[in-house]
């Protein structure tokens, strides 16, 4: 096992004031996961808390995707893919929650087995409506979410108060 070097990972995020509106100051982890040492550190420090408890990673659409491939692969697990409205041909399971600006709707694939443990992983926890929607799809579909992680948690925005739990590997 390498030496997992998070600093570094982290000073790969890069930041973008003002973006996409004054005021607002936009953390991009593309460097991060451009970079393969920490892409895997991240990926490793994401799985931790959870190593062995899951057997399926969902990814939240989009950045969620590549994390829980790479993840899935790793651990030898299957990937759940949590797409937005209208991307798949026959959803098992579709969620509708509200965002700051209206609302967005999740849908997954029906490719769960009865009491199957999913991990989530997404890029980003602001608000946590994804993710709280997220956990709602996977009991949909007769699974159970053994964990919820993310790259990046945005503190202030109340996502950690309005979804609970979520194991985060750097905050801002």
């Amino acid at each position: 096992m390498t030496n997992i070097d998070l600093a570094y990972a982290e000073s790969l995020i890069a930041e973008t004031p003002d973006y996409p509106e004054p005021g607002v100051l936009f953390r991009d982890i593309s460097p991060l996961l451009a970079d393969p040492s920490a892409l895997r550190d991240v990926c490793a420090a994401i799985v931790e808390p959870f190593a062995g408890q899951f057997d399926i990673v969902g990814g939240i659409e989009a950045r969620g995707f590549l994390l829980a491939g790479y993840i899935a692969a790793t651990e030898g697990v299957g990937m759940l893919p949590i797409r937005k409205a209208g991307k798949l041909p026959t959803p098992a399971a579709a969620v509708t929650y509200k965002l700051e600006y209206g609302s967005a709707t999740i849908e997954a694939p029906g490719v769960l087995k009865p009491g199957e443990r999913v991990l989530l992983v997404d890029d980003v926890l602001a608000t946590g409506g994804t993710i709280a929607a997220a956990r709602e799809i996977v009991s949909q579909l007769g699974a159970v979410t053994v964990g919820s992680a993310v790259i990046l948690e945005l503190l202030g925005l109340g996502g950690r108060e309005n979804v609970g739990d979520v194991h985060t590997v750097f905050t801002a």
